[in-house]
């Protein structure tokens, strides 16, 4: 029998690992779908909801997820959530109507539910002075949406956009064959089985876990949002080909996933409130500038009219988005630090709560995205929504932790700054 260390790292390198697969297929349609938006002529919301339809299922399956995963165990749950997915990711490259990937896209989304296995898994493994460390490395997974950026659209000049789901599920199949002979469980993680499901969903009460699936809901769900979309954006705006704008797009995906293992280290070191209320500040300033909308202005000037125009260029564009990548990694890390602190012996259910609600905004945000572009003509309409739910977690935040004002009609208090 191995070490107990040794165990921790396989644990921790194979879930990292095994979550990267499964991003990567969560956000396959990131890239696959701009060939099929022009496959099937898609207007934006479509788009959007062909994008958004797998962030769905893996939404709505993290909840059931958690709890089975402080029931039976992270291990065997993992490899079997792999295993159900091979099959329909293979079945996309034999779709040919809308409506068969839209289908499908519910099947494969359900690789997304993962996260709130993972999670709870891997932070059993460590005690609470590295647990944010390590959730963040396992977290990093979240590249997976970079790899797919810089993968599909290879895949997809060197054969066809049919290759692409071709190779992910012999991928997903590998993975998991790998995951079951090189990870371990141990049963005393598990939740005892006198705690009833009311007991595990007692916390849904508690006004903290909703704070923290309001921020969640941007750090996350808009990570995966502008994850989906910012291929598209970048073909649509600057007029890149789709290798060119998915590698664009890959920076601010690659941040976002990579430095989430940093940001996990900050928590420990500096608390779960100091970094997330720095990350909602630099988030909002930098999508505040994302949201303005190239604009012509004449100006009426003692020489006559003057023309001015004001737009970011791709370069300032990308340099802006790359940071909120990093500030949504960050994020990432410190909302589940806070659930670490505050939720140790129920980390299945309350992950699964908060993914829950992380995944709907990544499902919400790109439906609201296509049709706001179809309803105002701007693009840049999306980092104007963005901005107002940055906004609203500013808010709360402040009232909730920063002036401990209580809210939702409850008393109780929120860590001080630095101390979660």
């Amino acid at each position: 029998m191995a070490s107990v260390n040794v165990q921790q790292g396989l644990v921790l390198g194979m879930s990292t690992l095994a979550f990267t697969v499964c991003f990567m297929v969560w956000m396959m349609f990131a890239v696959l779908g701009v060939p099929v938006k022009e496959l099937l002529q898609l207007n934006e919301t479509q788009f959007g909801l062909l994008a958004a339809t797998p962030v769905l299922t893996g939404s709505l399956i993290r909840l059931p997820l958690g709890l089975l995963t402080d029931k039976c165990g992270g291990r065997i749950v993992f490899f079997i959530l792999m295993l159900v997915c091979v099959l329909p990711i293979y079945m996309i490259s034999l779709a040919t109507e809308y409506w068969h990937f839209l289908v499908l896209g519910l099947f494969v989304g359900l690789a997304g539910g993962s996260f709130s296995v993972g999670i709870a898994y891997v932070a059993k493994w460590f005690d609470k002075s590295t647990q944010g460390t390590a959730m963040g490395i396992f977290g990093a997974g979240n590249a997976g949406a970079a790899v797919t950026k810089f993968v599909a659209p290879a895949i997809i000049a060197a054969a066809s956009w049919q290759m692409v789901p071709k190779v992910y599920s012999a991928i997903m199949f590998i993975t998991a064959l790998l995951f079951w002979f090189t990870t371990y469980e141990n049963k005393a993680h598990r939740v005892p089985s006198s705690v009833s499901l009311a007991d595990q969903l007692r916390t849904l009460k508690d006004p903290k876990v909703w704070r923290y699936c309001q921020y969640y809901s941007i750090v996350f769900g808009g990570y995966v949002a502008l994850a989906l979309w910012m291929t598209k954006y970048y073909v649509a705006e600057y007029g890149f080909n789709l290798q060119t704008a998915a590698l664009l797009a890959a920076c601010f995906s690659l941040p976002g996933g990579v430095l989430r293992a940093f940001g996990g280290w900050m928590s420990d070191k500096w608390g779960a409130h100091s970094v997330t209320w720095w990350v909602m500040w630099v988030s909002w300033i930098c999508l505040f500038l994302l949201s303005y909308p190239p604009t012509e202005m004449v100006v009426q000037t003692v020489n006559g009219p003057q023309n001015f125009h004001i737009g970011l260029s791709p370069t300032v564009f990308t340099v802006l988005l790359f940071v909120v990548g990093i500030a949504f990694a960050f994020g990432k890390a410190s909302v589940f630090k806070y659930i670490s602190n505050d939720y140790p012996e129920n980390m299945g259910a309350i992950s699964g709560i908060v993914g829950l609600a992380g995944g709907l905004g990544g499902f919400v945000l790109p439906i609201m995205f296509g049709a706001l572009v179809d309803l105002t003509g701007v693009r840049s309409s999306c980092f104007m929504l963005m901005y107002g739910v940055v906004w609203v977690s500013l808010i709360w935040m402040y009232l909730s932790e920063v002036r401990k004002t209580p809210m939702m009609g409850s008393g109780a208090q929120s860590p001080l700054p630095g101390d979660a």
